[in-house]
């Protein structure tokens, strides 16, 4: 099993990337909280991983931190809950702000996020409750979120797009990706920092 890759970046379009490992390419996803740490392409990069193999496929899904990739893992064992969900969790909220939310048994800070229901809501306060109980006290919960990558677009129509296209990955419809990105102040920003923007803004 794979647990660790090291090598150079080489693609990144959210959620998937690309890591170059001795001259073999490696395909794997990430969620957007993961992105905002990678550096820019053609740069060094390490990351934690997780593989999901199944009859038809081999998937690897990358981590910036343990307490991301610890979090992935307890998620994708929730009843009704796969790895598409998992990061578009972790993609619209920290760590610390999702184990805040479970304690406190605040539905509605996670049905804001896409692809939830109350009743996945409800099913992830149950089944995260007591797993959660073990990470009291864990400095690696704390999420470093401030975004370290930077974008190589020029023009301010191909960070909109880019933005646009890395939220319906994630799950939202074209209509509301678009709404999401309108409503920002587009002016010298990245497609990364709209991104983190307007998933933060999903769960105020």
């Amino acid at each position: 099993m794979i647990g660790r890759l090291s090598g150079t970046l080489i693609e990144k379009q959210p959620p998937l990337l690309m890591i170059d490992v001795h001259s073999v390419g490696y395909e794997v996803q990430a969620p957007m909280s993961t992105f905002y740490q990678l550096p820019e392409l053609d740069q060094p990069v390490v990351l934690l991983i997780h593989m999901v193999v199944r009859e038809d496929a081999q998937l690897l899904y990358a981590f910036h931190s343990e307490s991301e990739r610890f979090l992935f893992k307890s998620l994708i064992k929730v009843n009704s809950v796969g790895p598409k969900l998992a990061l578009t969790i972790l993609s619209g909220i920290s760590v610390s702000e999702f184990v805040q939310v479970v304690k406190n048994n605040d539905e509605s800070g996670l049905v804001r996020l896409a692809g939830i229901g109350k009743k996945t809501a409800q099913r992830l306060i149950v089944e995260m409750k007591d797993r959660l109980d073990g990470w009291q006290g864990n400095g690696a919960l704390e999420q470093d979120k401030t975004s370290t990558g930077s974008d190589n677009l020029n023009s301010e129509q191909d960070i909109i797009k880019e933005a646009t296209s890395a939220l319906i990955a994630l799950g939202y419809k074209p209509v509301e990706g678009s709404k999401m990105i309108s409503k920002l102040d587009k002016q010298d920003q990245s497609s990364q920092s709209l991104i983190k923007k307007a998933l933060k803004n999903t769960v105020r």
